[in-house]
């Protein structure tokens, strides 16, 4: 069984006015929401053996701050990606990896979530809202080219704000 694990990235700041969307970096609050998600990566032994990035500093600040170990890979397409362009992402890793974290930006990473998780009762929390630093956990029965929607099973939801 692969796992695959969706972060959103903390939250950014907007405090410098004309900074390009792409170099915003991360408010106090995400700074502290990072702190939380690595303690629940070491305490929950979450280490995935390849982490893909979006080049974004708000998620590179967020990579550093989670330090989940594994292959690191910072892909300029992760930004700005839609749902299908994720799914295509991941469709093209290595059937010998057995997890991957993906760590990018809403709305893909909620619409990525919902597509493959199909039902469960966790769905209705994600369909709610997927927080900045939140995380999904979700197993994968096939290989990573045969991900499609409704082929994952959503296994865990936690938002930072279940960690205080």
């Amino acid at each position: 069984m692969k796992r695959l694990f969706l972060l959103r990235h903390a939250k950014s700041s907007r405090d410098e006015a004309g900074l390009p969307d792409r170099d915003r970096p991360l408010a106090a609050r995400g700074r502290r929401a990072v702190e939380l998600m690595a303690g629940h990566l070491r305490d929950e032994k979450i280490s995935p053996a390849l982490v893909l990035c979006s080049s974004a500093r708000r998620t590179r600040e967020t990579l550093e701050g989670i330090e989940p170990g594994g292959e690191v890979r910072i892909e300029d397409e992760l930004y700005g990606a839609s749902e299908s362009e994720l799914l295509e992402r991941l469709r093209d890793v290595s059937d010998g990896t057995e997890s991957v974290m993906l760590i990018g930006h809403n709305p893909a990473i909620q619409e990525l979530a919902l597509s493959l998780a199909g039902g469960g009762k966790r769905r209705a929390e994600v369909e709610r809202k997927f927080p900045t630093a939140a995380l999904a956990t979700l197993t994968v029965s096939d290989s990573w080219r045969e991900l499609a929607p409704g082929s994952a099973e959503l296994v865990e939801f936690v938002r930072p704000k279940d960690l205080r």
